[in-house]
């Protein structure tokens, strides 16, 4: 199980931004910056930013999720709230930063990792679940054991085993994954085709003169009768 425990902060020189607009987005990510927000609170405003991507993705490589962001002196602690990516999910556009209190626990969405081999077909129904964690203990994964489960299986997200401070946010009760039996199916039986040309009245007619009394061929001479026998020769 992968957890980041105790893992410092990373920090990012955060640039506010004093124009908005796509135009102004394209020409930050020109120059190696990703246009960001942080969601404003009860306390704070919503503040516009800009982030250096290399710095950025090196944090996230590290599985760093609390992040300090730098406006001039003054800091902020905050987590990625929610990413927005390209057209063909190469690169991040847009990241959406969320407050913290870094002695308190926060609600976070972990993603499900299903390890093991059932012996049926697994069914993944949820990809994630939410914990209440300290900033710095959240886990970057929660593995869901899956091994030999026979088919007719569920798993719960009771069942998931937590990093000591994590606690459970989804329903104890829902399901994250089924395990189904197996479906093999007969390969059908291919019927025998009839001769290249030959339809399928003919194939299935009889051989011409095959019936008793059938005609003699033209020209033919008419069957010898009973008693026709040639007579010895005097």
């Amino acid at each position: 199980m992968k957890q980041t425990k105790n893992a410092p902060t990373a920090v990012l020189q955060s640039e506010p931004r004093k124009k908005l607009g796509s135009r102004t987005a394209s020409a930050l990510r020109s120059l190696g910056r990703i246009p960001s927000s942080l969601e404003s609170t009860k306390e704070a405003p919503h503040v516009d930013f800009s982030i250096d991507a290399d710095e950025f993705l090196t944090a996230r490589r590290r599985h760093q999720h609390v992040f300090e962001l730098d406006f001039s002196g003054k800091k902020e602690a905050a987590i990625v709230r929610h990413l927005d990516w390209d057209t063909f999910g190469d690169s991040i556009i847009h990241v959406e930063f969320r407050r913290v209190d870094l002695k308190k626990k926060t609600e976070v969405e972990v993603d499900l990792h299903f390890v093991g081999h059932p012996k049926g077909v697994l069914n993944q129904l949820m990809a994630h679940v939410k914990v209440m964690a300290l900033p710095t203990e959240i886990p970057d994964e929660l593995e869901v054991s899956v091994a030999d489960l026979e088919p007719g299986t569920s798993v719960t997200a009771a069942q998931i085993k937590l990093p000591a401070n994590v606690d459970l946010v989804t329903n104890p009760n829902a399901t994250v994954a089924r395990i189904s039996e197996i479906k093999v199916e007969a390969a059908p039986v291919a019927e025998a085709a009839p001769a290249e040309g030959a339809s399928a009245s003919a194939a299935a007619a009889p051989a011409a003169g095959a019936k008793a009394g059938a005609a003699p061929a033209a020209g033919a001479a008419p069957a010898a009768k009973a008693g026709d026998a040639k007579k010895p020769a005097k």
